[in-house]
C-alpha cells in the first residue's frame, strides 16, 4: 500500500471564514524572534560559530573558534535592536509574539521582563538556535522537554506556542505529542490556521512565513533597503485586505529579528508599514496565541473518516458502489498512491476514474451495461440501487405519463439494440425535457462516439455521488 504523506490540497477552494473578531478583514500578526545568546557558539558548548542570518556576507561556521564579528552582531540585537523594536510596538499598542529561544531568554532577564510588562506572548523557539535536521528523534524529544522546562523557569509560565525554525522532519509530530501546545508554527503552507491529527491529538497549526520576513535582508534574493521591505509588506497587506473585503479574510504573518530589523535603516521600513496598517479599519493585530484561542473556539476540530487512511475493506465498502455495481474499481484504486488530497470528493473521484479509464474495453463495457435503463423495467419494479433511484427521481423520471413512459421505452430499446449498452446520462444535470432531447440526438451517433460519451457520463455520475457521500 502506498500512501503519500504530504497535504497538497488543504482547504482547497472552500477555505472557512475565520470570523476574525470585530468582523476584521485581515489578521496581521507580528513575530519577533529572540535568538541572541542562543545561537551556535563555542561558549554554549557548540562545535562551531554561527553562520546564519546576519549582515556578514557569505558567513561560514568557524570550527572550534569564536567568531567575534558574528557574536557582536547578535549582541547588537539584544543590546540595541530589541529596545528599538520594543519602543516601536509599545508606542503603536500592537502586541507581539516572541519566538524565544530558551537559552537566549535565560541570558536576557531585562528583555524578558520588558516582554512580560508589555503583555507580549512569549512562545518557545526551542532550546538553542541550532539545526535539528540531523538530530536523532530521542535527542530532539529531550531538547523539546528541556526547552519547556527552562522557558518555564525563566519566564514564569510554560510556553503555549512553538516554532523551531531550523526543524527536522520529526519536529511537528514530537511537539504535538508533547501535548501542551495551543499551536505549532513550523509550517509555511497556508494563509489560515488548520488542524493536524497527530495520533490521538488534534494539534492546531498556525503557519509562519519566510517571505514577509526580515531574514530576506540576510539572504539572496533579498531586501537591500527598508523601503523594499515596506513595499513588499504593503503589497501583501493590500492583496489580503482586498480579499478580506470580498469575503475571504486571511492571516498575514510578519517575521522579525532583533539584529536585523532592529537596525535604524531597516526599521524605517517597518515603521512605515505599521503606520500604513493603522490607517485602515477592520484590521486585527493579535498575538499568535490569541489567533489560536479564536480558531479553537470558532472552528473546533471534528474528526471524520479519511479515505486515504481507510483499510481496504472499508474503502471498497464505502466507494464500491460509486461506479454502478463495479466494486473492482474501488478495489484497484485502493492500491494507488493516496494521500490527504484524496480525502475529498475530487480526490476520490480522481482515483476511481483513473482505474476506470485504465481498464480494458470489455471491463468498461461491463460498467456501462451495469447501469439501468432510464425509467425502464428495473425502475418500475423498484429494483434500482438507492443512488439510481434518487438520481432518476431528481429529474422526474419516477413520475412519467403513459405517453412519456412509452417514449422512453422505445428509445431505450432502439439505443440498446444499436450500441449494445443502455443510454447513460447524468440526470441530475438535466430535466426531463433535456434528457429526452439528448436521447434523441445521441441515438444517431456511431457506437464508438457513444461509448466515449457514455464513459464520460459514468464519470460525471460518480462525481455527483461522491459529492453526496463526502
Amino acid at each position: 500500500m502506498t500512501r503519500y504523506a504530504r497535504n497538497m490540497i488543504g482547504y482547497g477552494p472552500d477555505a472557512p471564514d475565520p470570523q476574525w473578531p470585530g468582523g476584521a478583514k485581515i489578521a496581521v500578526q507580528f513575530v519577533l524572534n529572540y535568538e541572541e545568546g542562543g545561537e551556535n557558539c563555542v561558549l554554549h558548548g557548540d562545535q562551531a560559530s554561527e553562520a546564519f542570518l546576519s549582515d556578514i556576507a557569505g558567513a561560514a561556521m568557524w570550527q572550534g573558534k569564536r567568531h567575534w564579528n558574528m557574536e557582536s552582531i547578535y549582541e547588537y540585537g539584544a543590546r540595541a535592536g530589541f529596545w528599538r523594536l520594543h519602543r516601536l510596538f509599545t508606542s503603536a499598542a500592537i502586541p507581539v509574539t516572541i519566538y524565544g529561544v530558551a537559552t537566549a531568554l535565560s541570558r536576557s532577564p531585562e528583555q524578558v521582563e520588558a516582554m512580560k510588562d508589555a503583555g507580549w506572548e512569549i512562545a518557545s523557539h526551542g532550546l538553542k538556535w541550532v539545526e535539528h535536521k540531523d538530530m536523532p528523534e530521542e535527542e530532539e524529544r529531550a531538547a523539546i522537554a528541556e526547552a519547556i522546562r527552562l522557558h518555564t523557569e525563566v519566564v514564569g509560565e510554560r510556553p503555549l506556542g512553538w516554532y523551531t525554525g531550523r526543524c527536522s522532519e520529526n519536529t511537528v509530530r514530537l511537539v504535538a505529542e508533547e501535548g501542551g501546545f495551543a499551536y505549532v508554527s513550523d509550517t509555511y503552507d497556508d494563509d489560515l490556521p488548520y488542524w493536524l491529527e497527530v495520533g490521538d491529538r488534534d494539534q492546531l497549526i498556525i503557519p509562519y512565513t519566510l517571505e514577509a520576513n526580515d531574514m530576506r535582508f540576510a539572504t539572496a534574493p533579498g531586501y537591500i533597503t527598508g523601503e523594499q521591505f515596506y513595499q513588499y509588506l504593503k503589497d501583501a497587506f493590500d492583496t489580503l485586505y482586498a480579499e478580506g473585503s470580498e469575503g475571504r479574510p486571511a492571516m498575514m504573518s510578519i517575521g522579525l529579528h532583533c539584529r536585523l530589523i532592529g537596525r535604524p535603516g531597516k526599521l524605517a521600513g517597518l515603521k512605515r508599514f505599521i503606520d500604513y496598517v493603522r490607517m485602515h479599519k477592520d484590521v486585527w493585530t493579535p498575538t499568535r496565541l490569541e489567533i489560536a484561542g479564536h480558531w479553537a473556539e470558532t472552528h473546533p476540530h471534528t474528526r471524520k473518516p479519511r479515505p486515504s487512511q481507510m483499510d481496504r475493506e472499508t474503502f471498497v465498502g464505502t466507494f464500491g458502489g460509486i461506479f454502478e455495481h463495479s466494486p473492482w474499481i474501488a478495489d484497484r484504486a485502493y492500491d494507488l498512491e493516496l494521500g490527504p488530497a484524496h480525502d475529498r470528493a475530487a480526490g476520490v473521484h480522481s482515483a476511481l476514474a483513473r482505474m476506470f479509464r485504465s481498464a480494458s474495453y470489455d471491463e468498461r463495457l461491463g460498467v456501462l451495461r451495469a447501469h439501468p435503463d432510464l425509467a425502464g423495467k428495473l425502475a418500475a419494479a423498484k429494483r434500482l440501487t438507492a443512488e439510481s433511484t434518487s438520481e432518476q427521481s431528481s429529474a422526474g423520471l419516477d413520475a412519467l405519463t403513459d405517453e412519456e413512459r412509452t417514449q422512453f421505452t422505445n428509445l431505450n430499446t432502439a439505443y440498446t439494440e444499436k450500441h449494445g449498452f443502455p443510454f447513460i446520462i447524468a440526470v441530475r444535470d438535466h430535466d426531463k425535457a433535456s434528457i429526452l432531447s439528448a436521447f434523441e440526438r445521441r441515438i444517431a451517433n456511431d457506437t464508438e462516439t457513444e461509448f466515449t460519451e457514455a464513459c464520460k457520463q459514468v464519470e460525471r455520475i460518480a462525481r455527483l455521488r461522491l459529492e453526496d457521500l463526502l
